[in-house]
Parts: structure tokens; sequence; C-alpha cells
């Protein structure tokens, strides 16, 4: 069995100084350089909307975890928080899902 955590979020227009689609790019790249350092995660994979509908989210994250204990230690691990830290202040919306697969 794997763990599922899915994020989907819709970002400010602007946030630290850039647009939008400068933040989606940064929030892909800080998140995808997460591969591999954290024990536990199986699986990421992080994309950036092209639709741009009123019901799109600009954001997502796909991730597989070996186990809910591995997915309770990503979320306080201090690369992925150095993370969170940004995409914080780069958001207006987070939805997200966990589920066993």
């Amino acid at each position: 069995t794997m763990i599922k955590h899915l994020v989907f979020w819709r970002l400010k227009s602007s946030a630290h100084g850039n647009d939008k689609a400068t933040n989606a790019r940064l929030i892909k790249q800080k998140l995808e350089a997460l591969r591999g350092r954290i024990p536990g995660l199986e699986a990421i994979e992080v994309g950036v909307d092209f639709a741009a509908t009123p019901n799109s989210s600009d954001v997502s994250l796909y991730t597989e975890f070996s186990s809910p204990a591995a997915l309770d230690a990503y979320q306080t691990h201090p690369e992925h928080l150095a993370v969170v830290a940004f995409v914080k202040d780069a958001v207006i919306e987070r939805r997200m899902v966990d589920y066993e697969a």
C-alpha cells in the first residue's frame, strides 16, 4: 500500500517580487529538488497549469510515500518546511487529498 498526497494551489497574481508564472516555476523547482532527499518519499511530480480556466489551480503536487509515517516525516522535514514557507506567501488557496492506494 502506498500513501498518495496531492495538493493543488491557486497563486496570488504577485508575491516575492515575482509574477504568478515565475512563482509557479519556482515552486515546481523547489518541490522537485526534494526528490531523493526525504526518506520514504517515493515519487514526486509537480505540474504547472496551462489551461488557465476559472476552475483551474495554478500548480499541482503529486507525491507517493511508503507509509503514513513517511508522510508525517515529510511534513516536518526541514527541507520541506523551507519550501512550505515560500509557497505559503505565494498562494491564495490550497486544497489537498491524502489517500491509500
